[in-house]
């Protein structure tokens, strides 16, 4: 849930790693600090609060040194505060540590130091590993790593600094992102990719229980048994003006205006007119296909949502029943998996904890994994037997957006690979329907130039407590992803409901004044959706209903209306959903909400 950076080199640290952290505080923003080597000491600087805070603190007493570690935290052990704030150093002050994880045995480990005469500060879990590899110090601050992190249960990215070794940073990574990066004369270690890219574009994409040597003279990289790594170094090519706002006043607006350029990028060289759906290196045959009983999608959050969409396109052209599961629930029900099963994990970051652990679960009952992610050399992407890329580019705010429609799109792709190999839908009507994916990127941007509309009904509802979201079929799939967006980022209380679930239960909270959005863009279920709206707005609710062009009566049943191109049904909830984010936009622009960075959540949620 923190993000991690490190750097040894030619220029100033303090300067370096406030750079890197600017690009990492998506990942976590109730305190920072950095602890910087000045040839003979550490020096730690660090505070509860946003990375501002410390840069202020920096600006009036400024730490001197070329080698250095840096910390923006998303708490999970101790409260936010200055005392535990990261790094984390030994008594003496001689080691330091910045970690991004959570040390599940660190109680033990802490009474056990404590026997040996250690004394603690802090509440955080992380306090421990400063304490260890100091124990094991002994002249070798790699070899004191190796070995304290050999105690350590859990999941961890840590970087260390010694002042008795002060030409260098160690790091290593445990089930949390790490990469390392090469420049001239300078090397460097982050969680991400962003938070470098001003400096190098060559980076290593490290593993687990991989150990690395930050020098001048370049990285080095190590197994857990300390034997030397000749890994690959990536060029990374995409714009590091992807990382900034380019003149947008949020992430998130830039990122959802993005949206048409993503699904294109998505489906370039995949989908093309009269060839077949083609998946990047997944190599399924035909008999494998027609081997598999049974599908589960596991994800979280958005996530989550784009597989109930992806669970409705497979069963419906692939014929293959689908399961679709919370990942932080699936291994605790014991699911039925075998040879027979295909797993598809849906990972924004690649390094969801949950989904991780559920992909590792399937893959020791034998089910074949393909992962869907948006970050190369991720760690889903790596353990996964397939991986298919959403070519969506870096997601900076909080609440996804052009993350859930390029994976709405990997589903169909996907749904559509199956159907054709499995011969359960014509090739017309597969021409049909990737022709008319092809069409989305110039619908996705009609949806934006309705912009004002969303504006207008935010402008006279944000001051509301609560809103209901209601859709039948892949409406009401749409409709959790949009409450969830109004919920993440105006604080909204927001529900969503199958509009035929109304009469039980769901309409004795509706009332003179209650704010519904209602989704009826399925051409099968428009009418019935239509009678559960006048079921709500009969009771005095004000709604603001979606439809696709064309159904011009619905103005007769709602407040407002809001229509959407007409195009392929099952491909509707890629274009419905941008309204539903820009909406959720516009009620946190509206009540003065931190849009890209809400409170309490972070980007990528590493940890379980």
């Amino acid at each position: 849930m923190c993000g991690i950076v490190g750097y040894v080199g030619k220029n100033q640290a303090q300067s370096v790693l406030i750079e890197g952290l600017s690009k990492l505080e998506y990942r976590g923003y109730d305190s920072a600090g950095v602890a910087i080597l000045d040839g003979e000491r550490i020096n730690v600087m660090k505070c509860k609060g946003r990375l501002a805070k410390l840069e202020e603190k920096l600006n009036k007493e400024p730490l001197e040194g070329r080698v250095g570690i840096g910390h923006t935290r998303w708490a999970t052990h101790g409260e936010p505060s200055d005392m535990n704030s990261h790094p984390h150093s030994n008594y003496e002050g001689t080691i330091s540590v910045v970690h991004n994880g959570i040390i599940e045995n660190y109680v033990h480990l802490r009474e056990w130091l404590v026997s040996k005469g250690y004394r603690f500060v802090s509440d955080t879990d992380t306090e421990v590993i400063p304490h260890l590899v100091d124990y094991y110090y002994d002249g070798d601050l790699l070899d004191a790593v190796m070995k304290a992190t050999a105690k350590l249960e859990g999941s961890y990215a840590i970087g260390v600094i010694c002042s008795k070794e002060p030409d260098k940073v160690v790091a290593v990574r445990k089930d949390s992102p790490l990469i390392a990066g090469v420049g001239d004369g300078e090397a460097f270690v982050a969680s991400d990719v962003p938070a470098i890219l001003n400096h190098t574009r060559d980076v290593y994409y490290l593993d687990d229980k991989e150990f690395v040597v930050l020098s001048k003279d370049g990285v080095e990289i190590y197994s857990a048994e300390g034997e030397k790594i000749e890994k690959k170094l990536n060029h990374v090519t995409w714009d590091a003006n992807a990382a900034e706002k380019d003149g947008f006043e949020h992430f998130m607006m830039k990122e959802i205006y993005e949206q048409p350029k993503a699904i294109r990028d998505t489906m370039i060289s995949r989908v093309m007119p009269n060839e077949p759906i083609k998946l990047d290196d997944i190599k399924i045959t035909k008999e494998q296909l027609e081997s598999i009983q049974k599908i589960y999608i596991v994800a979280c959050g958005t996530a989550y949502h784009a597989g109930i969409v992806g669970k409705y396109v497979i069963e419906r052209l692939a014929r293959i029943p689908v399961e679709v599961d919370i990942a932080s629930e699936f291994r605790y029900r014991n699911p039925i998996i075998d040879n027979k099963t295909l797993m598809i994990v849906i990972s924004q970051s690649g390094e969801t904890a949950d989904t991780l652990a559920a992909l590792r679960e399937a893959k020791v009952h034998g089910a074949r994994v393909i992962a869907i992610t948006n970050v190369v050399g991720s760690t889903v992407s790596r353990e996964a037997d397939d991986v298919l890329y959403t070519w969506a580019g870096p997601e900076i705010a909080v609440a996804s957006t052009k993350a859930y429609t390029t994976q709405l799109i990997t589903m169909y792709m996907l749904a559509l690979f199956f159907a054709q190999n499995r011969n359960t839908i014509t090739k017309e009507e597969a021409e049909s329907i990737k022709n008319d994916m092809l069409e989305l990127p110039e619908r996705a941007k009609k949806m934006l130039e309705q912009k004002e509309v969303l504006q207008k009904f935010a402008s006279k509802t944000y001051m509301y407590k609560d809103m209901f979201f209601l859709g039948r079929g892949l409406d009401y799939a749409v409709a959790m992803e949009g409450s969830l967006k109004l919920k993440e980022i105006s604080y909204i209380h927001s529900e969503a409901y199958a509009g035929g679930e109304l009469k039980h239960g769901t309409i004795a909270l509706i009332e003179d004044g209650t704010i519904v959005v209602a989704l009826a863009t399925q051409t099968d279920l428009y009418e019935k959706m239509i009678s559960n709206i006048r079921e709500v707005t009969t009771r005095g609710a004000k709604v603001l209903g979606f439809t696709v062009e064309g159904n011009t009566d619905m103005e007769k049943a709602v407040d407002s209306v809001l229509y959407v191109p007409k195009i392929n049904n099952i491909l509707l909830p890629v274009l419905t959903v941008i309204p539903l984010q820009l909406l959720a936009y516009y009620m946190s622009v509206q009540k003065g909400c931190d849009v890209d960075k809400p409170r309490n959540l972070a980007k990528s949620v590493t940890v379980e």
